[in-house]
């Protein structure tokens, strides 16, 4: 949905062709999602059949261009009208309604997207033979350097790219709440194996409650509460980042207990 309603996003600023639309959407979002034209395409043709949006009539284009005989065609993902030009298309009314109805509601976050990570936990901890400390401290390791190279690029952002930056700021929080996740996970699991009374290790009910806490943390977000006390805060973690060496575990371990300490 939401190639969708950035393509008409786009739109209402002026008409464009479907090489255009590509271009822009990639440009303005730093190229975190890359579109394929074809993509594109179909994506405009649907919201052509939809009543959204609509081609600009030939003799409103402007550069006229000799007229190429066949009419209306597609070349790689292109419309190509009577005049040779690329096709371009513009809002219809009812496309305009739509794109100020989208930015003034809210975008629904009652059903959780699937998130790779947090199913692969949850599966983890009740299936036999899987070490889920390794599990945690490897995802741990690929996010840290992961959060390293998101703070490099904020570096290297202009200062009048916003729409950038902002981009890189969402991805930056995002791994920070998600290497917060994976310790809360660490410390449940190792509290789920602790004997209880010497009565030895628990039991697979545990390792049942401890999936299901898993399964209600949605992507990249740590619900209120559910954060362990010695949790890093957002400046701790990129304090953190800055030095990330040879060993980002610990190095993201450290950033955790200066977050407590505060």
């Amino acid at each position: 949905m939401s190639v969708r309603q950035g393509l008409l996003a786009l739109l209402a600023e002026q008409p464009m062709h479907t090489y255009q639309l590509r271009q822009q959407f990639e440009t303005r979002t730093g190229g975190t999602w890359p579109l394929n034209i074809g993509q594109v395409y179909t994506t405009v043709q649907r919201l052509v059949r939809d009543g959204l949006v609509e081609p600009v009539p030939d003799d409103e284009r402007p550069d006229p261009v000799l007229r190429r005989a066949g009419g209306d065609a597609a070349v790689g993902g292109v419309g190509v009208g009577e005049r040779g030009e690329p096709e371009r298309f513009r809002l219809t009314g009812a496309g305009r309604a739509e794109v100020a109805a989208w930015w003034t509601t809210p975008v629904d976050r009652g059903e959780p997207a699937r998130d790779e990570l947090v199913i692969k936990l949850a599966l983890a901890v009740t299936a036999p033979g899987v070490d889920v400390r390794d599990v945690v401290q490897r995802q741990r390791t690929a996010s840290m350097r992961a959060m390293h190279e998101y703070t490099r690029l904020k570096q290297d952002v202009a200062a009048d790219d916003l729409a950038w930056s902002l981009v890189l700021d969402n991805l930056v929080f995002a791994v920070e709440a998600e290497v917060r996740w994976l310790d809360h996970v660490e410390a449940r699991v190792a509290r789920a194996a602790a004997p209880a009374g010497g009565a030895g290790p628990s039991s697979g009910g545990s390792s049942s409650a401890v999936a299901r806490a898993a399964g209600q943390v949605p992507a990249g977000r740590v619900p209120a509460g559910r954060v362990p006390a010695g949790r890093a805060s957002a400046g701790a973690v990129r304090a953190g980042v800055a030095s990330v060496g040879a060993d980002p575990v610990a190095t993201a371990r450290s950033a955790a207990v200066e977050g407590g300490a505060r």
